[in-house]
């Protein structure tokens, strides 16, 4: 069993975005491992590793509009079931 089990991705799209304060908030707010947060003022791409993606997606809704989300479950995959 995995340590932290959805793979979490999502785009935010906004204004005036900050990747290092949204990866900061991230790593510190909810738990998880193999956090990316990339872009730029407008658009920030999200990759995580949680147990918590609904935390991770009503934060990044509180940032602008929020879309391109997948939360895939890695215990079924790696279980050789659909995630």
């Amino acid at each position: 069993m995995l340590e932290y089990r959805f793979d979490t991705q999502l785009l935010i799209e906004g204004h005036d975005l900050d990747e290092d304060a949204i990866h900061d908030y991230l790593a510190q707010n909810i738990p998880g491992d193999c956090l990316i947060a990339v872009g730029d003022e407008d658009l920030i791409k999200i990759h995580y590793h949680t147990n918590l993606p609904w935390k991770v997606l009503e934060y990044g809704a509180s940032l602008g509009d929020i879309h391109d989300i997948v939360v895939e479950n890695m215990d079924r995959q790696s279980s050789g079931l659909h995630g």
